[in-house]
């Protein structure tokens, strides 16, 4: 899989002028260059701060990560055990990793209370020289009745992990009351039963929140064969400055990657090259944090990516597939901010949006939850993102009568197939294939494995699916 990882061939970096303009966002006419200043905002002593020239710059003018330096390490495992603990979920220890390598700049922990009203009620926070950032979920910890008063009058907590290991400390720590309704009902825009992260992450979370400054004492590690995948934004956006990219065009996904994606990130290179950038470069994104159980798993999906550029489906000198550490929530146009933002602080100026991103089926009734075209329409207006350039999916489908993915040409509908991703799993499920061109047979031979993983063994028992 080291192929994945190999990216795009070098190239002078020209420079583009960005008009400032509050009308909607799409990225068709958009070109820019970057010139990196730093803000005036106090820093911790503990915070390390990244400058990259070139490259559209972090949300806050900085790259903020929140580890402390390797020779103090072994002092603050020490502060740790002296401290009171809180035992960290699978999905705390996530947003651990996401706030220590800076996705969320210019956060530099978990929210206090003023950070988490701005975001269920704006969706952006104001910093202190009055610029806005986009923030549209809340990245917060919960706390439950006794661990509140275990922590008494303590102004910095120890996190550990489900062995007791120190993870992190948290730091001038602000307790206030966990409005779990309000949360979800502002997150997601409903309160219908069913929501998975609510169900996986809040409804019995504890009834308070607490927030404060983190001290990450080591990087967060999974020791699961794809730590080496995933790169912070630092890395990246040093692996792109190293590979002079002039343009780097972001696809968040959470499925198996099939021919018309393909097509979607092929066509916009074309598109950039056509715009006049000379090394436009992919960022294939997994999310990698939880997902539902009916999702493929990460695991499986890094093998099904790995088969696309092998198969050469996608080319590897100009693609780097990398791990976004981010918990999924499903929460539509509110998430996708937050999945655009995040990427602007890894060094992308190019979000591809597609049909009802970050969406899923109403966990009630018979429907979408979203509209299918809100995620888009949303990120082009988003406070905060006005520099993110927003470029929508084309729609593709299955061309008949050229047996591959095409563009959808509505003078000629009969002649396409949609063929959904239910459709997509059932066929893996029943090994049957695919139509020819569809997706690259290496890529389909991983999912129908995968499916094959879960069929009853001889004891009759099913290998069933679970939340990443």
């Amino acid at each position: 899989m080291a192929s994945m990882a190999t990216l795009f061939v070098n190239s002078p970096n020209p420079s583009y002028s960005f008009s400032k303009n509050p009308k909607p966002h799409f990225g068709s006419n958009l070109k820019f260059s970057v010139s990196v200043q730093i803000k005036n905002n106090k820093m911790k002593n503990h915070q390390r701060v990244r400058i990259f020239n070139g490259l559209i710059e972090p949300d806050g003018g900085k790259l903020v990560e929140l580890f402390v330096k390797e020779s103090q390490r072994d002092e603050k495992k020490k502060e740790a055990l002296s401290i009171p603990r809180i035992k960290l979920s699978k999905i705390d220890l996530q947003w651990v990793h996401v706030l220590s390598e800076g996705w969320a700049s210019p956060l530099n922990g978990f929210m206090r209370e003023s950070d988490f009203l701005q975001t269920l009620h704006f969706n952006s926070l104001r910093l202190d020289d009055g610029s806005v950032v986009n923030m549209s979920v809340p990245i917060v910890l919960a706390i439950d009745d006794s661990q509140k008063q275990r922590i008494g009058e303590s102004n910095k907590v120890a996190l550990v992990d489900s062995d007791n290991n120190p993870i992190a400390i948290l730091n001038k720590i602000e307790i206030y009351k966990h409005n779990k309704e309000e949360r979800i009902a502002r997150t997601w825009g409903t309160t219908a039963p069913g929501l998975p992260y609510v169900d996986e992450a809040i409804t019995n979370a504890g009834n308070w929140l607490i927030g404060g400054d983190l001290e990450v004492i080591e990087p967060i590690k999974y020791s699961d064969g794809l730590d080496r995948f995933r790169m912070s934004p630092a890395e990246l956006r040093e692996e792109f400055t190293k590979r002079n990219a002039d343009a780097v065009f972001a696809f968040q996904l959470r499925n198996p990657v099939h021919n018309g994606h393909a097509l979607l990130m092929t066509d916009t290179r074309k598109r950039l090259l056509d715009m006049g950038y000379k090394n436009p470069v992919l960022l294939l994104h997994p999310l990698g944090g939880y997902t539902k159980a009916d999702d493929v798993p990460l695991s499986w999906r890094m093998r099904q990516h790995e088969k696309v550029l092998e198969d050469g489906v996608l080319d590897p000198e100009t693609t780097v597939v990398s791990i976004f550490p981010s918990p999924m929530h499903y929460a539509g146009p509110t998430e996708v901010q937050w999945h655009a933002k995040a990427r602007i602080n890894s060094g992308a100026n190019f979000y591809i949006v597609g049909r009802d991103p970050a969406g899923m089926s109403h966990p009630v009734e018979k429907r979408d939850l979203y509209d299918a075209d809100h995620g888009k329409k949303v990120l082009s207006m988003a406070p905060g993102l006005e520099r993110l350039n927003i470029l929508p999916f084309k729609v593709a489908a299955y061309d008949k009568t050229q047996s591959k993915m095409a563009f959808f040409d509505p003078s000629r509908p009969q002649d396409f197939v949609f063929i959904s991703g239910t459709k997509m799993r059932t066929l893996a499920k029943n090994r049957e294939n695919p139509p020819d061109g569809f997706m690259c047979p290496g890529g389909w031979k991983v999912l129908v494995d995968y499916y094959d993983s879960l069929v009853p063994s001889e004891n009759g028992r099913v290998a069933e699916a679970v939340p990443a």
